[in-house]
Order: structure tokens, then C-alpha cells, then sequence
């Protein structure tokens, strides 16, 4: 760089030291630039999972979100449509119809229940009982009517880009209410439609990310929760160790933690160590606890005959999900999903698997309400049950539903939502949201707002630009709010 001096004469030897002196305030400002840029690190990794305020009063304090993979079929199960049962059979001229498809009227009754008088099908008898704590929201929709994209924009408001799931957000949002147990657990997920992403922590700290417990595919898994036909322990494996005492295995942790800890003050900031000395201090925590929480053996019998727990009964394995989601929820996990183990993907003889799907859900998910509610616990736990997308009016091969994204339904209980309560509606044929539509970006945002969380506020820096659960989209639906 070249400089003119007052006498006339030009300077090319104008050094670094020089640009730093004349620029704004030298090496005080680079100093304090570094620090600025320490201290931001030291924000973006969270800070551990300490429980944090909200950003107002919440309504709930943890979720329960079970998760119905496939697409449940919204008309025979709680969107009654007289209409489309009255032309049942004749040609379908709305939505994706292939070569004179024809319009599939439920071969399911619809009663009313409750002092709502809400409509439910006649699959769901145990759930109908529990009709007055329901809010069922007859009017989602998503993007698209692909299982893999529907099911990870369900859990990340994203089908095209890898992004934090919603209990990332939440765990991220509110911190953990046990420092020994994950703040995030999901029990059986499935390993398709998007795999670990549907629970992973995208850009969000690693810890944030959910714990998997179990898989649909594992032997003896669910007998491992109550101790039967193998050794009694947990259902988790690795979570003691052994061979060394625990002075010793504490004396290990602390020399990788301070290894990694040198190597994180040595750089940059570097999340994936701050993950792993997060990870490794939890899983050592872990071992205290875990045991207790998962080993189900102490459950009295009425508790397991409730849930319908039980060999040879359809709802044993969901049965034994919802009584381990109960037990997380007591023990202080934020955010628990839990995957049934059966499918709803029913594009052929709707009537004998849709029937079997409900019969193995049905009373687990009943028992679940009843017990958070007689236990306390449903008034501050959000119980969640949704699929990605629901089925169409119109038949497939004559027996079954196609995929349809444009209507379709969810439900909510407790933790703030109103009770007792129908939102929203579907067209007379069940197949696109007309009143009160509710896109998955609005659900979210209904989600985090009765977590005591704003939509808008809770972002995270990357890449340049503050993310946000919801995109730049998302309404909460404040209708359904108690």
C-alpha cells in the first residue's frame, strides 16, 4: 500500500502494525473482538441443560408425542363425513384420483361422546372415554404426500434441508428438568423416512439431540422392561460398566473432559467437542438413574392390566411405551416420543388393518391420558397424537386410501389446550382443509407457545441467519388455547 507524506513524497512501506494503529480503535478493538467472539461461542453452546425461563408463562411443561408412522386414515377415525358414506361408490372427480377411482365411505360407525359430543369411530372405544380431554384438530395440512418428507417436515418443519427437530427446539428452549436423564428420549423410531434426523439437533447444540431407546426390530425389548425372559436390568445397553470401579471411571472422564476442554479453549469453537464432553458427562450421570426409570418391575399389576400389558395381547408392546413414557415424564424428561409399533400406511383392505392398528394403540393410549390425568400430571404435559398426513376420500385398489396432505387430523391433550374441543374442518369428502387450516408450521408454533416459548424468539444462529423452528411462517392457533 502506498501513502503520500505532507511534504509531497510517497511511502509504499506501510505495515500492518501501521493499518491496525489508524484503524478505529487498533489492537484494543481486535482484543476485544476476540472476546465478544468467545463469549458468543460460549452462548451458542447452551451452557449445558440448566432449566431456563420461558419467554411467558407456560401452559405446559413437557410433551408426550405419540407418533403414528404412515398416515392414519382421519375420515374412519375422527372426521365423521355423512356425505361422502351417502356416495360412497360413485366416481371421485376431486384430488389425485387414477382411473375411475371412486369415493370409500367408512365401513366404521361414528357415535358422539362426551359432554362435547365429539365424534369418534367405533375403533377407538377406550380413547372415546377419554373424549372430554381431547382437543381434536380436524383441519392439519402439510406440504406433500410423501411419507419421508411429510414425516421429517413433521418433526422439523423442513422436508428439504436437515434441520433440528421440535424436541431439539423444545429441549434447546426450556433445558432439561433432570440433570441425569436425557432431556429429549424417543422409544422405537423408526429407521426409515428420514431416520435420525426426525430426532437429531441439525445445528443446535449436540446435546440437545434425542437419546434413541429401543428399535420395533430389537428381541426382547420389551420384555427387558419388565424384567422378564432375560437378566433384570435396562433396556439400554452399556449403561454400566463393569470392570472398573465408578472412583476410576470418574478419574477416565475427567482426563478426556480436560483433554477435550484444552483442545476447545486451544480453537475455535469446535460444537462437536462440546458435544462430546456434554455426552460423556451425561452418560456417566446416566447410570444412577437410568436403571430406575426404565426397569418397570415395580409397576403394580393393575397399572400393567390398564395398559393392557400383557403376553399374547395386541397392545403389550405400545403398552409398554406409554408406561415408559409415563415414567420419563415423572422422572423429568422434557420432550418423549414414542413410536407404535404398528403401521398405518393402508392402501389395501383398509377395514381388517386399520382395525388391527387401533386395536394394538387404542387402550395403551386411553390408559396413558387416564393415568397422567389421576397422577396430576396431565394438566402440564402435552400429549400428542399425530401421523404425517391422513388418506383420501376415494379408494385405492378398491379397499384401501391413497396418501392426502391437504386435510386430515391430529389431536392435543392437555398441558393448556381446551378441552373436549373440535378445530377446525375438512371438506363434506374429508379431503382438504376449508376452516380454520392449520399448517404444520402453526402447530409447531401452537406446540412452543404452550410451552411458554414465542416461535419468533426462539432462533439460533447459522450460516449467517437466525433459524427458527418455524421458517419465517407459523400462527398460533390461540382458539384452542384453555
Amino acid at each position: 500500500m502506498t501513502t503520500q507524506h505532507p511534504d509531497g513524497r510517497w511511502n509504499s512501506l506501510y505495515s500492518r502494525r501501521d493499518a491496525l494503529k489508524s484503524s478505529a480503535s487498533g489492537f484494543g478493538y481486535i482484543a476485544f473482538a476476540g472476546l465478544a467472539h468467545e463469549e458468543a461461542a460460549t452462548q451458542a453452546r447452551g451452557g449445558g441443560l440448566d432449566a431456563r425461563a420461558t419467554h411467558f408463562p407456560a401452559r405446559a411443561k413437557r410433551v408426550i408425542f405419540l407418533c403414528m408412522n404412515g398416515g392414519p386414515s382421519h375420515v374412519d377415525l375422527f372426521d365423521h363425513k355423512p356425505v361422502l358414506n351417502r356416495q360412497s361408490g360413485a366416481a371421485s372427480t376431486i384430488g389425485r384420483e387414477r382411473g375411475g377411482a371412486r369415493l370409500l365411505g367408512s365401513p366404521f360407525k361414528f357415535a358422539q361422546h362426551g359432554e362435547a359430543g365429539l365424534w369418534i369411530s367405533e375403533v377407538f372405544p377406550e380413547l372415546a372415554r377419554q373424549v372430554d380431554d381431547l382437543c381434536v384438530i380436524n383441519s392439519m395440512h402439510t406440504d406433500l404426500p410423501n411419507h419421508s418428507q411429510a414425516f421429517m417436515q413433521m418433526h422439523s418443519g423442513s422436508f428439504q434441508f436437515v434441520r433440528p427437530s421440535v424436541g431439539a427446539w423444545t429441549l434447546y428452549g426450556l433445558g432439561s428438568e433432570n440433570a441425569n436423564l436425557p432431556g429429549f428420549i424417543t422409544v422405537n423410531p423408526p429407521s426409515d423416512n428420514g431416520g435420525a434426523r426426525n430426532y437429531g439437533s441439525g445445528f443446535l447444540p449436540a446435546i440437545c439431540q434425542g437419546t434413541k431407546v429401543g428399535g420395533n426390530q430389537i428381541p426382547g425389548f420389551y420384555a427387558a422392561l419388565l424384567g422378564k425372559d432375560q437378566e433384570p436390568g435396562p433396556p439400554l445397553k452399556n449403561i454400566e460398566n463393569t470392570h472398573i470401579s465408578r472412583d476410576l471411571q470418574r478419574t477416565q472422564f475427567d482426563l478426556v473432559r480436560n483433554l477435550n476442554r484444552h483442545k476447545l479453549d486451544r480453537d475455535i469453537y469446535h460444537p462437536e467437542i462440546e458435544g462430546a464432553i456434554a455426552s460423556f458427562e451425561l452418560a456417566f450421570r446416566m447410570q444412577d438413574e437410568v436403571p430406575d426409570v426404565l426397569d418397570m418391575r415395580s409397576e403394580p399389576e393393575s397399572i400393567l392390566k390398564m395398559y393392557g400389558v400383557g403376553a399374547g395381547l395386541p397392545t403389550d408392546r405400545f403398552g409398554r411405551q406409554c408406561i415408559m413414557a409415563r415414567r420419563l415424564a415423572e422422572a423429568g424428561v422434557r420432550f418423549i416420543e414414542i413410536t407404535a409399533p404398528v403401521g398405518w400406511d393402508h392402501h389395501f383392505i383398509l377395514k381388517e388393518e386399520l382395525t388391527k392398528s387401533c386395536a394394538a394403540t387404542d387402550r395403551p393410549i386411553a390408559a396413558l391420558l387416564a393415568d397422567l390425568k389421576q397422577r396430576g400430571l396431565l394438566d402440564d404435559t402435552l400429549v400428542i397424537w399425530a401421523g404425517e398426513f391422513g388418506r383420501t376420500p376415494y379408494a385405492q385398489s378398491g379397499n384401501g386410501r391413497d396418501h392426502n396432505n391437504k386435510g386430515y387430523t391430529i389431536w392435543m391433550a392437555g398441558g393448556g389446550v381446551r378441552r373436549g374441543m373440535t378445530y377446525g374442518a375438512t371438506d363434506e369428502f374429508g379431503y382438504e382443509a376449508v376452516e380454520n387450516p392449520m399448517h404444520i408450521h402453526d402447530w409447531h408454533a401452537t406446540v412452543l407457545h404452550l410451552l411458554g416459548l414465542d416461535h419468533e424468539r426462539l432462533t439460533f444462529r447459522y450460516g449467517g441467519r437466525d433459524f427458527r423452528l418455524t421458517d419465517v411462517y407459523g400462527n398460533v392457533a390461540t382458539d384452542i388455547l384453555s
